[in-house]
């Protein structure tokens, strides 16, 4: 299994660990409630570092244009997109965050579990053009500074201010002699941002932000990430997300440019008709639906969906979840559903997505 550069640094600090996609990564360092509610109400650092980077070089506009369903040349230097990398039959190989650094040079961060998947599906497009790929994955390190004392931690440390950097845009800094890119972006509903550098400097910023936190900052897991990510409304991969999902399932399908010309998976995608939709659901009391539990209308026996992500809110108090619910009923806000909770239905309602919204958002 691999490690990042900062395992030693995670096992220091008394970190359970977990598989994830092939790496062993911190769960948690002591009590993911605490990690959790650090970020919501502080900050929080997290090693992200197996989540893939690509640069595409030379013509990484228009290849970009037709390998993801986004319009990537729209883009100005130093912004961002999130959008998602689909096969021929509008299956999401992977979601993306692509970055335009300069005119001719893109970075594409994706998920660690599917690196070798868009890599491979890059690689095979780019055959038709004048682009060139670079995986930095493996040489490169990157931290996610989460939550509302995140600017103010990062204007300490690095030779910009951070400040003006609007949400999805990335800038080239230097924090404490180490080259690194700042992105202001997150997968946490908390402002905050994600810093890129080689992996040989990824000890000394690791320390360098937890110290110059201090109490304002705890070390994160991937526990306290999941949570956050599920209050915050954002999919997750694998939960979600996967080839037998089309973006217009998960309520995604504003990030398709159907305007294009072409790009991969565009037939599949614009004649699509979704049979599930993901729904956002509160529940009562304090037992959560977990992945794959069962929705019904209350007092029936047939299903209408499964639970994709589901936990007890640590913010709200109350379980949330979301669930791919059958198209057919066209549920409204305010519905009334129930889970099967292994064996004991509880009830839940629809609500809009996301279930929070960190204020002046």
């Amino acid at each position: 299994m691999r490690t990042t550069a900062l395992y030693q640094k995670h096992l220091e600090l008394g970190a359970a660990f977990t598989d994830f996609g092939g790496w062993n990564m911190p769960v948690r360092y002591g009590s993911d409630l605490d990690e959790h509610h650090a970020v919501r109400n502080s900050a929080g650092l997290f090693d992200i570092s197996h989540m893939a980077q690509i640069s595409v070089l030379d013509d990484a506009a228009n290849f970009l244009d037709y390998a993801v369903v986004s319009k990537v040349s729209s883009l100005k230097d130093g912004k961002a997109k999130y959008t998602m990398i689909c096969n021929e039959q509008g299956g999401i190989i992977d979601d993306l965050i692509v970055y335009r650094i300069a005119e001719r040079d893109y970075l594409v961060i994706a998920n660690a579990s599917n690196r070798e998947a868009v890599f491979a599906q890059l690689s095979n497009l780019a055959k038709d053009f004048d682009v060139e790929l670079q995986d930095h994955s493996l040489d490169s390190a990157l931290l996610a500074l989460q939550g509302p004392k995140a600017t103010e931690i990062l204007s300490e440390l690095v030779d910009i201010d951070p400040t003006p950097l609007k949400y999805y845009s990335i800038a080239s800094a230097n924090l404490a002699g180490v080259p690194v890119l700042l992105a202001r972006t997150g997968y946490t509903g908390e402002d905050g941002f994600e810093i890129s550098m080689q992996k040989e400097h990824a000890e000394k910023v690791w320390d360098l932000i937890l110290e110059t936190g201090g109490d304002r900052i705890k070390p994160c897991g991937l526990a306290a990430r999941d949570t956050l990510r599920l209050e915050a409304g954002m999919p997750l991969y694998g939960h979600e997300l996967d080839l037998e999902t089309k973006p217009q399932d998960a309520g995604l399908g504003r990030v398709i440019a159907q305007d294009k010309d072409d790009f991969v998976g565009k037939a599949a995608l614009i004649s699509h008709h979704p049979a599930k939709l993901l729904h956002a659901l509160v529940g009562e009391g304090r037992r959560a639906a977990r992945q794959d539990y069962e929705i019904f209308y209350p007092g029936t026996q047939n299903p209408i969906g499964k639970v994709t992500s589901g936990a007890l809110s640590p913010t709200l108090g109350y379980p949330v979840a979301m669930a791919y619910l059958d198209v057919a009923e066209q549920l409204e806000v305010g519905t009334k559903l129930e889970a099967d909770v292994r064996g004991t239905r509880v009830s839940y309602g629809v609500v809009a997505m996301p279930f929070y919204k960190r204020e002046g958002k």
